[in-house]
C-alpha cells in the first residue's frame, strides 16, 4: 500500500535540488520527464493488480456458487450391531433440495429431505447372506435442486463392514464318511465349503496311502475323484480291505484352518477286465482243443472202419466156404464130394489168418470213444459255463472249473497221439463228427441199457 511513497519522493527530492540550483533548467525537465514516466507505469500497475483481485473475487464466487457437499465422507467403516447417523450438508440451503441414494446395501437409508444418513447393521444381515464382512459397498448418493433440475451433483462413497467375533468357515464333503467301495469302482464327490467371517480361499489334500488317478480340490466347490485301482489290495495282504484316510484342510486369508476326514473302506474284488481276457483265452484253448478232438476221432473211426470191412470180407469168406463145402457134399460126383471136404477146412484157415493180417483193434475202439465222450464233456462245459455279462459274478467259479475240466480231460487222452489242426480240417472233422450216421453208431442200443 505504501508503492506509491518512493515516486513521489523522488519528485520531491528534484523540486528541491532545483530550488537548490543544483540542476540546470535541461536537466531538469529531462529528470522530470523520467519521472513523469516512471509514475505512468506505476499507475498502470496498480490498476492491472486491482483487476486481478477483481477477477479472482468473482471467479471465487462463480465457483462458491455450484451445488456441492461439504462433508462427503469417502469410506465408512461400520461394525456389525452398530449404527451409523450421519448428517450430509451442501454449499446452500436445504429447503428445495432432494437426497437419494444408489447401489444401496440393505438397511442403508437417507433423509430426502435433510441428508441425514442411517444405518444399523444388524448381525441378522449377515447371518442370512445379504451382507458380507470385508467386502467394500460403493454406494452413488446425489442432491438435487427440485426446482431447477439442472442443479444437481453425484458423487460416491463405500460403506465396510467388520466384525470382531470371528466365525470359522467350515469344509464340509457331500459325503458321509465312512465310505465303502470295491476296487475298480470310482469314487467322487465335491468339498463344499460354510462360509463364516472370512471365505477359505485354499483347499489342501492329505492321504495316508499312497494313491494315484485322482483328481485332487485347491477351491471349494471342486470335484474330487479318484479311480481305485484293482491291484490296490496285494494279493499277500491277509486282510481283503483296506482303509484310506483322507484329509481336506481348508484356510483362510489369516490361516485359520479347518479338517474335514473322509474314511474309504476299499475292498478286494475281481479285476473283471483281467479275468474277462482270462476266461476268453481259455474258452479259445478249449474251443481249439475240441476242434482237435474232433479231427483225432475221426482218424481213429476211419481206421476202425477199415478193420471192421476187412475182418467182416474174411469172415463171409470162411462163411462161404463153409456153405460152398455143405453144397458140393451134396452132389454126385466123387469130385465134388472131395471140394466139399476140402472148402470147410479153407473157412477154418481164412480165421487164423484173419487174426494175424487183420487183428481187432480194440484200442483204437476204446480210444475213439474216449475221444467222443471228452469232446462231448467239452462242449456241454463250455456252453453250462457261459457268462451272463461281462461283470458276471460267478467269473471265477467258472473259470476255475473250465481250467480243472481241460487238465483231467488232457490227462486221461495224454496216450493218444492228436492230430495236426487246420482250418479246412477242422470244418470237415466237425461236420463228419455231428453226422447222423456216426451218432448213430455211437448211440447206445435199449438193450444195452
Amino acid at each position: 500500500m505504501y508503492s506509491w511513497f518512493a515516486p513521489a519522493m523522488s519528485i520531491a527530492g528534484l523540486l528541491f535540488l532545483k530550488q537548490s540550483n543544483h540542476l540546470s533548467s535541461q536537466s531538469m525537465k529531462q529528470v522530470l520527464k523520467a519521472s513523469f514516466l516512471v509514475f505512468i507505469c506505476f499507475l498502470q500497475s496498480i490498476l492491472l493488480l486491482a483487476q486481478d483481485i477483481t477477477d479472482s473475487v468473482q471467479s471465487a464466487n462463480a465457483t462458491d456458487s455450484l451445488l456441492r457437499i461439504t462433508n462427503i465422507n469417502p469410506y465408512f467403516t461400520l461394525h456389525v450391531d452398530s449404527t451409523l447417523r450421519y448428517q450430509l450438508e451442501i454449499n446452500k440451503p436445504k429447503d428445495g433440495y432432494y437426497w437419494f441414494l444408489k447401489n444401496a446395501p440393505v438397511g442403508l437409508k437417507i433423509n430426502k429431505d435433510n441428508g441425514t444418513l442411517d444405518f444399523r447393521a444388524d448381525k441378522s444381515f449377515f447371518l442370512s447372506g445379504r451382507l458380507k464382512y470385508d467386502t467394500e459397498y460403493k454406494v452413488l448418493i446425489g442432491v438435487q435442486n427440485l426446482k431447477h433440475p439442472a442443479e444437481r451433483v453425484d458423487t460416491s462413497f463405500t460403506l465396510v463392514f467388520y466384525n470382531t467375533e470371528i466365525i470359522i468357515s467350515r469344509v464340509r464333503p457331500s459325503v458321509v464318511s465312512p465310505l465303502i467301495i470295491d476296487e475298480g469302482d470310482t469314487v467322487q464327490f465335491r468339498i463344499a465349503c460354510e462360509t463364516g467371517s472370512f471365505p477359505i480361499e485354499t483347499i489342501t489334500f492329505e492321504s495316508n496311502q499312497a494313491i494315484k488317478n485322482y483328481q485332487t480340490v485347491s477351491k471349494c466347490n471342486d470335484l474330487f475323484q479318484w479311480y481305485v485301482p484293482f491291484d490296490f489290495i496285494k494279493d499277500n495282504d491277509t486282510s481283503k480291505t483296506k482303509t484310506v484316510q483322507l484329509r481336506f484342510i481348508g484356510a483362510d486369508k489369516f490361516k485359520n484352518h479347518d479338517t474335514a476326514n473322509v474314511r474309504i473302506i476299499v475292498r478286494d474284488a475281481i479285476n473283471f477286465p483281467l479275468k474277462k481276457s482270462e476266461y476268453d483265452k481259455l474258452s479259445n484253448d478249449i474251443s481249439q482243443y475240441v476242434a482237435q478232438l474232433k479231427l483225432t476221432f475221426r482218424t481213429l473211426d476211419k481206421k476202425i472202419k477199415k478193420v471192421r470191412n476187412t475182418r467182416l470180407g474174411f469172415d463171409m469168406t470162411s462163411a462161404t466156404s463153409a456153405l460152398g463145402g455143405t453144397i458140393f457134399s451134396s452132389l454126385p460126383g466123387e469130385s465134388n464130394k472131395t471140394t466139399g471136404r476140402i472148402l470147410p477146412s479153407v473157412g477154418v484157415a481164412l480165421v487164423p489168418m484173419k487174426e494175424a493180417a487183420v487183428p481187432n483193434r480194440v484200442y483204437d475202439q476204446n480210444s475213439a470213444a474216449l475221444v467222443r465222450t471228452s469232446i462231448k464233456r467239452l462242449e456241454y462245459l463250455l456252453s453250462d459255463n457261459a457268462l451272463i455279462n461281462d461283470r458276471d459274478p460267478d467269473l471265477l467259479a467258472k473259470t476255475t472249473k473250465l481250467k480243472n475240466e481241460l487238465k483231467q480231460v488232457q490227462i486221461q487222452l495224454i496216450d493218444i497221439p492228436l492230430e495236426e489242426l487246420s482250418g479246412q480240417n477242422a470244418k470237415e472233422a466237425d461236420t463228419y463228427f455231428n453226422s447222423p450216421k456216426v451218432n448213430e453208431k455211437y448211440r447206445m442200443n435199449k438193450k444195452k441199457r
